[in-house]
């Protein structure tokens, strides 16, 4: 007992130096060790009397190996959502699947309560045509009980070659549980795209804020005011279940309309070195045209940076659901032999100082998500949850990753095949018809 006590508490130690030694880059206090903490020597004692009855009286066998891991990932992932642990073979399937080698469904999801919740569908992918809400709740993947499986494993269930498909059973509020077959493929995002409404209103849907995605909301926006003889009279920029992306992509969509000193975010945290601001670079794109943004519970990170920062300005009206308030800084740290660590080290705040964490962004004009097609049901179950209510989160595949070229490429051939249709489509949903009578009224009263 006392040379396994001591093997322990050698590996143990030899981890906490090593996290200290990769972990400079974040913490001012070189000098910090968790070896200066009382309490270290306690809770390790309690760990490894712990560790010892397992190895000694559980049913099973287990390996050393599995048992630091378990306890590793325990540690880590009892933070909060987005810290966690990476094995090797975790991050040999993540760069798998940026590759382009899994086929995928096009969601975020998390989990909620024994099930899996999807955050938010993504633009013009599978799950998105099926037809997936943000609040949805997977009950099934094929015949799998979800309740029965972890998120990660219910990632893999979702993954498969392009082309072939899977089942999903769905709980939606106020109505039965149902199933949707959806056919796999390998997901490619276009960030943003954008057409003429009515009497000049533009619309700016931006689905996820990527490296380009500023670059193509500036021509979007160009391309929309050649349409419109010269100038647009409003836009509305359409966040909706867009679960976030790069903050540098969504500093500088928000600086493309703001034209006054400032700031757009800042962030901070418990090392000097995570408190950082980001000013504003005057200059509005639309010359202080009306701006309503569309937000709802799938509405997270960078797009509650960007309807944070236009409403603290004063430079748009926030229309929709209260967001989903994920306002953490995540900074991937590489450990030895291939490991990883995904740890939270900030939180946001918008230029008043609100943080966006746990609380999201409340909307100035609150809007219902009424779904016209679908009637209450008896058997209806009522699952809705925000970053507060959070377990842990994780997307079903990341998305394949395209070359800046190879996006704005996309970006034209989509705008080629833009046509009454979708137009019509838009004018039938409730939040844009709502936007559409708000920055009429502005219009007026300008």
């Amino acid at each position: 007992m006392t040379n396994l006590k001591a093997l322990i508490k050698s590996i143990i130690l030899s981890s906490f130096l090593f996290f200290v030694a990769s972990s400079n880059s974040l913490a001012d206090d070189e000098n910090y060790s968790p070896l200066d903490s009382p309490s270290f020597f306690e809770g390790l004692n309690t760990f490894t009397s712990v560790f010892s009855q397992i190895k000694q009286l559980y049913v099973d066998e287990i390996d050393d190996e599995t048992l630091f891991n378990n306890a590793i990932k325990g540690l880590i992932e009892g933070l909060d959502p987005h810290s966690s642990f990476l094995e090797p073979k975790d991050q040999s399937d993540l760069n798998e699947s940026t590759m382009g080698k899994f086929g995928g469904l096009g969601i975020v999801i998390a989990t909620e309560g024994s099930f899996i919740e999807i955050i938010s569908p993504i633009d013009d992918t599978p799950a998105y045509r099926a037809g997936l809400q943000a609040g949805d709740i997977i009950l099934k993947i094929g015949d799998q009980n979800v309740s029965q499986i972890n998120l990660e494993e219910g990632v893999k269930l979702m993954r498969g070659a392009p082309g072939t498909k899977v089942k999903l059973t769905i709980g939606r509020p106020d109505i039965a549980p149902f199933v949707v077959e959806i056919t796999r493929e390998i997901i490619t995002i276009t960030s943003a795209k954008g057409l003429i409404l009515d009497e000049g209103i533009g619309y700016l849907r931006i689905a996820q804020f990527q490296r380009p995605t500023s670059e193509l909301v500036e021509s979007i926006i160009s391309d929309l005011v050649d349409q419109n003889e010269g100038e647009l009279d409003s836009l509305i920029i359409d966040l909706r279940n867009n679960p976030g992306g790069l903050l540098d992509s969504a500093i500088d969509i928000s600086n493309l309309f703001i034209d006054e000193t400032g700031i757009v975010v800042y962030t901070e945290g418990r090392m000097p070195s995570s408190n950082i601001s980001y000013p504003t670079t005057p200059g509005d794109i639309l010359n202080g045209a009306p701006i309503a943004i569309l937000m709802n519970k799938g509405s997270a990170s960078a797009s509650e940076i960007v309807a944070g920062a236009l409403q603290d300005h004063k430079r748009a009206i926030i229309m929709g659901e209260e967001s989903f308030g994920k306002g953490s800084v995540q900074s991937m740290l590489n450990l030895q032999d291939g490991y990883g660590l995904k740890l939270t080290t900030a939180r946001y705040y918008t230029p008043s100082g609100r943080s966006i964490q746990s609380k999201g962004i409340t909307p100035d004009i609150e809007l219902e998500n009424i779904f016209l097609d679908n009637e209450e049901d008896e058997d209806s179950i009522d699952f809705r949850s925000q970053e507060k209510d959070l377990k842990n989160a994780l997307s079903a595949e990341d998305p394949t990753e395209l070359s800046e070229e190879e996006i704005l490429k996309v970006q034209d051939e989509i705008a080629e095949k833009r046509d009454q249709e979708y137009i019509d489509l838009l004018k039938g949903d409730y939040f844009i018809h709502e936007a559409i009578n708000a920055l009429k009224a502005i219009k007026v009263y300008r």
